[in-house]
């Protein structure tokens, strides 16, 4: 989780998106990182969850992520749940939730109404809720103090 907060600084003080950066690793080792690039590359399917599957998928030479796990600073959306499941990622660690989401300004509650997690072949848990928070606030900060 540490490296994908720190993916998620780096989207954040490059004005490149919002607080979300997320790392894959199989056996141990990071195969893709990404952060959120939905303002940089003006394309709101650039969530920091896509950009690191692309990312894994090129590392790994390969569609399919089987054996993988993720590690995402928010909790996916409805969208980046759906790449996880295409890339057949089966467990997924996440810190803030999509209610956290919701206080500093992103509506991923308004879908998750379309998404039964209980249906879901995915294990999703909660960790480094706290450490994850402070990259949120460090983002109101930013955004507070210049157009983002």
């Amino acid at each position: 989780m540490k490296v994908a907060i720190q993916e998620a600084f780096k989207g954040i003080e490059s004005r490149a998106g919002g607080p979300f950066g997320c790392v894959i690793v199989k056996d141990g080792k990071i195969v893709g990182k990404g952060h959120n690039e939905v303002l940089k590359n003006s394309d709101s399917t650039c969530h920091g969850e896509i950009l690191a599957i692309q990312s894994a998928c090129r590392t790994l030479k390969t569609h399919n992520l089987l054996g993988c796990e993720l590690y995402t600073t928010s909790e996916p959306c409805i969208m980046c749940y759906g790449a996880i499941l295409w890339a057949n990622i089966f467990k997924v660690y996440y810190g803030c939730t999509a209610k956290d989401a919701e206080k500093i300004g992103f509506r991923d509650n308004v879908f998750s109404k379309y998404l039964n997690k209980t249906e879901l072949s995915i294990d999703s848990e909660n960790i480094c809720r706290e450490q994850c928070l402070e990259v949120f606030k460090q983002y109101m900060l930013l955004k507070d103090k210049q157009s983002y």
